[in-house]
């Protein structure tokens, strides 16, 4: 039996999106919030259901990139033609936190929007990978939300606990939670963190176990799951898009997002220093205020490292992701500044071409 659509309220909807959408609706648009996404078009959650939208034209021209697009988890503000039957999205609501990564093509890609909790699902055999974690753990601070580790697959693995106080004596602010998804053991752990409106993102490598969790928390078979490759723990892409789910015992929101193969970081360095708290605070000891903590003399960071304080593991993944968001803001500034130049010659360019027609009219 299929599930009646969600209202907007038990999708996060209140007065404070209410009194932030009031200039679209002097426009004559509704509010909608996009839970799933499909090639070209959007499943939209209206007042009177669900439907699939898509962007106007209007819209896809002032976009100033493809971050600018709905992504899941926004709130759009959305039209109706009764005549043609068709849903349009004109415009979003500034979102409030989002999960996003650099895409292969060089633009911020938006994975979820308007999210409180990004799960980062390992699972605890071949899938378990501390620098990706630690770049996860940068990403969801990159874009504003709480992050909460799960380590999954408990049954695999005699040294899940080890794992787990490893990772929280990196000084990461985020709970670390272990899972076995197949007996269902230790999902009491998610109680505080899935209550009624927040809305969760589950995010990590394909095989991680995302999908399960999903549907032990909805108890159905909602996400087709399958098992990973025994030879390098691969997953195989159950989950092909990213979709939007509520739990009906808690009223949560659930974001299950296909596998990823590589998260390239969409963060600044400040991010970093965040993230790493612990390097952070160690950098407070360094004889320069400019240490980069590589090989000035008096660093307090590599006098920890060498040591043995300082995981050298932990320092070599904050070197790599601080000199990735170095290079990202080069790009981007460079290409904000190629942006401006060819900006500034189309304008000159028509004022000549003014001038030229006046000059023919004189």
């Amino acid at each position: 039996m299929t599930q009646p659509a969600p209202t907007l309220e038990q999708l996060g909807w209140n007065s404070e999106l209410e009194r932030a959408f009031c200039s679209f609706a002097s426009q004559g648009l509704f509010p909608a919030r996009v839970i799933a996404e499909h090639r070209g078009a959007y499943e939209v959650v209206c007042r009177d259901g669900a439907h699939i939208a898509e962007i106007s034209g209007v819209f896809r021209r002032a976009a100033a990139s493809k971050s600018a697009f709905p992504a899941v988890g926004d709130w759009a503000a959305v039209s109706f033609d009764p005549g043609a039957r068709r849903r349009t999205i004109h415009g979003l609501l500034p979102r409030r936190t989002k999960l996003s990564r650099l895409s292969p093509g060089g633009e911020e890609q938006i994975i979820a929007a308007n999210i409180d909790t990004v799960f980062i699902v390992q699972g605890l055999d071949a899938d378990y990978n501390l620098k990706r974690l630690e770049r996860y753990l940068a990403a969801a601070r990159a874009g504003g939300a709480k992050a909460v580790v799960i380590l999954n697959k408990t049954d695999l693995d005699p040294c899940a606990a080890q794992k787990a106080a490893e990772i929280s004596s990196l000084g990461h602010d985020a709970p670390v939670l272990l899972l076995d998804s197949i007996n269902r053991v230790g999902y009491e752990q998610l109680d505080a963190h899935i209550t009624a409106g927040r809305a969760i993102v589950l995010a990590g490598s394909s095989g991680s176990g995302k999908s399960t969790i999903i549907n032990n928390l909805m108890g159905s078979g909602l996400q087709r799951t399958a098992s990973v490759r025994v030879d390098d723990s691969k997953g195989r892409h159950t989950t092909t898009g990213r979709r939007l789910f509520i739990l009906q015992t808690s009223g949560a929101l659930l974001i299950d997002t296909p596998g990823l193969r590589g998260l390239e970081l969409w963060a600044g360095t400040d991010t970093v220093e965040e993230t790493f708290d612990d390097i952070h605070t160690l950098s407070a000891g360094c004889r320069f205020g400019d240490c980069v903590h590589i090989t000035e003399p008096g660093c307090a960071v590599r006098e920890a490292l060498e040591s043995g304080a300082l995981p050298r593991a932990h320092y070599d993944n904050y070197l790599k992701l601080r000199g990735e968001t170095a290079f990202l803001k080069s790009k981007t500034d460079l290409a904000e500044r190629l942006k401006k130049k060819a900006a500034g010659k189309k304008i000159s360019k028509q004022i000549k071409d003014i001038m030229k027609r006046k000059g023919k009219s004189g």
